[in-house]
């Protein structure tokens, strides 16, 4: 039987300068130890902190990987340490064209970029693993060796065949180790002629349990449930199971937070670990991201991929957000945390084993705080202004009667006034704030069926704006517009605003138009009143 306790595991956790719950429940009879200066997760860090995102590059970064890659970023720079990025290509049937490019570039676009990766480099590459398989190789060559791996020369039409019949009699289809009991010269004759073959680990009984530092105390008998699983496959590329271990002891990684769907993979991989003589990274595993409804997020849902919601103008902070909101292991659970924040406030101890159940029609309003946090901090908003700028030129370029719309001082107007208003920069060249932009068109008969005395009306708010002079004031032209109805004749209040609010935007609803007319300024203003001072016919 390996010899594999959880006991080497709380070694490794106290090497690292980490403790576990496990370590603090052992260590409690230790006199010199204390115990209320190690709680929970952490106390002091001492040692080096690494850390891993390892996706797939056989699709486009998600809602429930950036999750996962958030955790592991917020944990390294929590404690002083490095986030990696390592893509794990060995599936090479089912990569994706753009992929690899697409992932990093997305980390970095939510602001989560990677110390080592791919792009960037790093002592430990290199970070695509399609380029180490020199290194699985002679890992699984040292396996073989020592006995703890095998050559396996069964063909798939066997495979096959074990899979139906295991099916038939309604079991879980497993491979049934055939080829661990071919004698020496067997497996040197299958090899000399040349014969397909893949390596196999040989499970042993006997797994030790050990302690997630979220689920607790985990066990499970893989060998029990399990053939010997394929760790080189018969195109010389690894599985996951050795892949994963071989980078995370070649990479240093000293903690491996990944999805709770690998929990029942850990004892299969703490035994590799063991039959190497390697010492195991501690293990942490996020629960799963769920939709509202309590269902699995699936990759077929287009809305759930990062490029999408980047192009449908979310911002990444409010990403970041709702993911981290809908979950746990925070001192707080507001809405509106900066990344900053989120790192500040974090505490893994509060990390519970429930899935994170993501609500995503709430983001647009995560989308509006955070927009408005932007507008607010005068970098940021500068960079929003050259953003607006471009949507502005692509929507309405043809339309513009007067260039001074794309003026910085302009923008950054309209973004202090609308901001806690709209939900996302797209927003404001929706046909909705067309009027910011372009005049609107009127004609004769709309504006007669209001008054008959829009000259008159149009006169009262040019004499209006003079006396307010260049620098508009939202509060006293509020006040000063409610009075505009009682220097008129005829027409009732209801119908003067009517009569602003289409010649300011040609829309019947919309911002107060206070604040229309804030926004387009005393020049514009007057511009759009006067056409109502000319004859009927030049409108």
């Amino acid at each position: 039987m390996l010899v594999c306790s959880w006991c080497f595991l709380r070694s490794r956790v106290l090497q690292r300068g980490f403790q576990s719950v496990t370590a603090v429940r052992l260590r409690r009879a230790e006199p010199q130890v204390n115990s209320a200066a190690v709680y929970r997760w952490c106390s002091t860090v001492q040692g080096e902190v690494r850390v891993r995102f390892a996706p797939s590059p056989t699709g486009f970064l998600h809602l429930g990987g950036l999750r996962t890659a958030l955790y592991n970023y917020i944990f390294a720079k929590k404690y002083g340490g490095a986030f990696i990025l390592r893509l794990e290509d060995t599936d090479q049937s089912r990569l994706v064209p753009g992929a690899v490019e697409s992932i990093e570039d997305m980390l970095e676009w939510a602001g989560i970029p990677p110390d080592e990766s791919p792009r960037r480099g790093g002592p430990c590459g290199p970070y695509l693993q399609s380029q180490r398989l020199d290194l699985y190789n002679q890992t699984a060559r040292k396996l073989v060796e020592t006995g703890h791996g095998y050559y396996c020369f069964c063909s798939p039409q066997r495979l096959e065949l074990l899979k139906k019949e295991a099916l038939r009699a309604g079991q879980t289809p497993r491979y049934d180790n055939r080829c661990r009991h071919l004698r020496a010269d067997q497996v040197q004759e299958k090899l000399a002629q040349g014969m397909p073959h893949v390596v196999r680990f040989r499970l042993e009984a006997g797994v030790e349990p050990f302690q997630d530092l979220i689920f607790g105390w985990n066990h499970h008998e893989v060998a029990q449930v399990e053939g010997d699983p394929v760790v080189i496959k018969a195109d010389g590329f690894p599985t996951y199971h050795l892949a994963n271990i071989v980078d995370d002891h070649y990479m240093k990684i000293s903690h491996v937070l990944r999805g709770s769907e690998w929990l029942i993979s850990t004892s299969k991989h703490l035994l590799m670990y063991c039959a190497l003589g390697w010492t195991p990274p501690i293990f942490g595993h996020l629960p799963l991201l769920m939709n509202s409804d309590g269902n699995k997020l699936s990759k077929r849902q287009g809305d759930i991929f990062i490029e999408n919601f980047c192009r449908e103008g979310v911002l990444p902070e409010a990403l970041l957000d709702i993911t981290t909101n809908c979950g746990s292991g925070f001192t707080s659970n507001r809405m509106g945390r900066r990344l900053e924040e989120l790192i500040s406030e974090f505490n893994p101890s509060k990390i519970t084993t429930h899935s994170a159940l993501l609500d995503l029609e709430k983001l647009p309003e995560f989308n509006r705080i955070h927009l408005q946090q932007r507008i607010e901090d005068e970098q940021k908003c500068c960079v929003l202004i050259k953003d607006l700028q471009q949507q502005i030129q692509q929507v309405y370029t043809a339309e513009i009667q007067d260039k001074e719309v794309l003026e910085g001082d302009y923008i950054r107007r309209v973004l202090h006034l609308r901001k806690g208003h709209i939900t996302s920069l797209k927003e404001l060249v929706s046909p909705t704030y067309s009027y910011l932009w372009v005049r609107p068109s009127l004609s004769i008969q709309q504006v007669a069926a209001l008054t008959k005395e829009a000259s008159h009306i149009a006169s009262l708010v040019l004499r209006l704006i003079e006396e307010q002079g260049e620098e508009l004031s939202l509060d006293q032209l509020t006040k000063d517009l409610k009075s505009l109805p009682k220097q008129t004749k005829a027409t009732k209040y209801r119908e003067v605003m009517k009569l602003l609010r289409l010649v300011l935007s040609g829309l019947q609803q919309g911002p107060s138009i206070a604040e229309m007319m804030v926004s387009l300024g005393p020049a514009e203003i007057r511009h759009r009143f006067q056409k109502l001072l000319l004859p009927p016919d030049s409108c």
